[in-house]
């Protein structure tokens, strides 16, 4: 191993002392032990019983509290649970060192047979979203539905403001960046990532941005912070380059389970312009276009994206007769301003994908 690459850090053999972890009001968090992994489950207590399973998965760099906000305007509709992936939030790295999308895609598997939950509605966001659509290629009879926020699949032409975190999984380029960033404050480093994430980093309540200065605090402490963040940005990059029947794309096609794209005109991670491939890859899609909205669109419009998700159980016939309260924005940085376009994805015919 060079000397410039950060060491694999086991499960076993860290035992950091840092904060606990915030879990909002009505939240629940527990650690679920599965071979190889160890895994950190975010819930939600649903409205009432019998409510079909979900499952969130978050993104690079993310965490299970990327999707308190969509959690809560869907406890009428889904029994929602979020996890933390390996080495993100508050689960410890998996024992094999393995941060690829596949040894992502590994561990959701476990934890829903494990939890014999399946089949649950699938959501993804960014690298979860190429986590979650591995894992509905692979495994159909955990998947009833598919939620994808900003999927990261691959681009052949990557946005500029796109290549920093692509480069972060080169070996030695985690190390040089944290010696760089070395003075940078918890402020400095959120405020940079809200302004990469969000369409309008302005819809950010201080409250939220207190919060979130508040975990990356506590994450950065963590010894193997950066060591999952490079591992796992050079486990997709990788995935972007596999081809045959291994391909993001080739697995896309594969996807049984109806499927909800959702994609924000401001995201300077995913191309907007792959929304119209993606639609027409997944054999049973719907697009919801955001254009005002960034990378994280269930953080910035969650009422709207719970919008388009009941939408798509009432077509289904998952809601027929079911009361299902809608909850109205309550002040600044609240969502359902957005503007939206919604699409049947096999009806968007042959737009070229470079516009």
């Amino acid at each position: 191993m060079s000397s410039t690459e950060l060491p694999s850090v086991s499960a076993t053999s860290v035992l950091p002392r840092v904060a606990l972890v915030r879990v909002a009001e009505g939240e629940r968090l527990r650690s679920v032990g599965l071979p190889g992994v160890t895994l950190s489950v975010r819930s939600r207590p649903p409205a009432r019983e019998g409510l079909p399973p979900a499952l969130y998965v978050h993104g690079l760099g993310g965490s299970s509290q990327n999707w308190s906000a969509l959690m809560s305007e869907l406890d009428h509709v889904v029994d929602g649970e979020a996890v933390d992936l390996p080495g993100f939030g508050d689960s410890p790295p998996p024992d094999d060192g393995d941060y690829s999308v596949t040894g992502h895609a590994r561990a959701v598997i476990r934890y829903l047979d494990a939890a014999g939950r399946g089949p649950v509605h699938l959501f993804g966001n960014s690298l979860g979203g190429a986590v979650a659509t591995r894992v509905s290629a692979v495994r159909p009879d955990l998947v009833r539905t598919l939620t994808l926020v900003s999927p990261a699949l691959p681009e052949l032409r990557v946005q500029r403001t796109a290549v920093p975190t692509a480069l972060l999984g080169l070996p030695g380029v985690a190390l040089l960046f944290t010696r760089i960033t070395r003075e940078w404050s918890a402020e400095q480093r959120v405020r940079g990532v809200m302004g990469l994430c969000y369409g309008d980093p302005g819809r950010v309540t201080p409250e939220a941005f207190e919060h979130a200065v508040e975990e990356l605090e506590r994450r950065l402490r963590l010894p193997y912070f950066w060591d999952a963040m490079a591992r796992s940005a050079r486990g997709l990059v990788n995935a972007y380059t596999l081809g045959g029947q291994h391909g993001l794309w080739r697995q896309a096609e594969r996807v049984l389970a109806p499927t909800l794209l959702i994609y924000g005109g401001r995201d300077l991670l995913v191309g907007y312009r792959m929304s119209q491939k993606a639609a027409r890859s997944f054999r049973d899609s719907r697009l919801l276009s955001l254009p005002d909205a960034g990378h994280v669109a269930m953080m910035e419009y969650p009422e709207t994206v719970a919008g388009a998700f009941r939408e798509l159980l009432r077509d289904m016939g998952e809601l027929d007769g079911q009361p299902v309260p809608v909850r109205r924005p309550e002040g600044p940085g609240e969502p359902g301003s957005a503007e939206v376009a919604v699409e049947a994805g096999h009806g968007l015919g042959d737009t070229d994908e470079r516009n």
